[in-house]
């Protein structure tokens, strides 16, 4: 029943060609070209400087590690441009059947747990694929530093630093996801696809400014209870400086665990609600 509901619900996606452009490939290719953009006007300009102060500007330079790029693509993979694209993708993924009115007709050829659960399998679809075109956006990246500088390139990766890419990218993973489920809550509780985007915008907008001012104003721990229950995106990039660190004061083990509570809530909290008001849901006027 899942497969099905999955396999249906991929196909309606992938014939949205704008929606699937937008969500997966939109912020690599500009990722890319920036990229690009910025090294030429960098160089560009370290030259002029160089030329005018009477320096040389043809020193020796290391090669450009392409590994490096599978660091880069794992940390930025979950930007805020990354998670409102895929945001647009999700919105019209679980808000769709109540825009065209066709929960009543997709709803009785199978259960409704399948039924959410291939739509936000969809979604994880669109962050796994997405993900890997940043990865190879960042190799365009590396790609144009050494071109435009005309350094070499080699390709090496420490094998302790694998396992903190892999946990770097996962983090990242669930974090787009966690986001998007914001939405799938406000869609099924509205009805609304403008809701859909809007509330887990306006309300990752409010958590980050209140990330910023709170522990400063308020006088609260940026590492206690309450900001890492109420701040998704406070306890993500905890977790993420605790794998990536090594940091100056490294973080303790409870500090972690109230990041993996808070986080965990943020993911299971407005599935398991939008679950459970979805069955209780009338559909027949959708």
């Amino acid at each position: 029943m899942l497969v099905d509901a999955l396999r249906a619900e991929g196909y309606r996606f992938s014939l949205n060609r704008v929606l699937v452009v937008l969500s997966t490939l939109l912020t690599p290719v500009l990722f890319a070209i920036g990229g690009v953009l910025f090294h030429w006007i960098t160089k560009t300009k370290g030259d002029e400087a160089a030329k005018a102060a009477n320096l040389d500007i043809n020193l020796p330079s290391e090669a450009v590690n392409l590994g490096d790029a599978l660091g880069l693509a794992a940390g930025a993979c979950a930007n805020g441009f990354v998670l409102i694209c895929v945001l647009i993708a999700a919105a019209t993924i679980y808000a769709g059947d109540y825009r065209w009115e066709t929960w009543r007709l997709i709803s009785a050829r199978n259960d409704r747990t399948s039924l959410i659960l291939a739509k936000v399998g969809v979604v994880k679809i669109v962050a796994i694929v997405g993900s890997l075109f940043f990865l190879i956006a960042s190799f365009c990246f590396l790609l144009a530093q050494a071109f435009v500088y005309g350094r070499g390139l080699s390709f090496s990766v420490n094998g302790g630093d694998v396992g903190g890419i892999a946990l770097t990218w996962l983090l990242s993973y669930i974090r787009i996801v966690q986001f998007t489920l914001v939405g799938l809550l406000a869609a099924v509780m509205t009805r609304s696809l403008l809701a859909a985007l809007i509330v887990p915008w306006a309300l990752g907008f409010i958590q980050s400014i209140f990330g910023q001012i709170g522990p400063a104003l308020l006088g609260m721990d940026p590492g206690g209870w309450t900001l890492q229950l109420l701040l998704p995106g406070l306890a993500y990039d905890t977790l993420k400086a605790a794998v990536e660190g090594p940091l100056e004061a490294p973080l303790t083990g409870a500090v972690i665990w109230r990041s993996l509570t808070g986080l965990a809530l943020w993911t299971l909290v407005p599935l398991g609600g939008a679950l459970v008001w979805f069955k209780r849901q009338d559909l027949s006027k959708e």
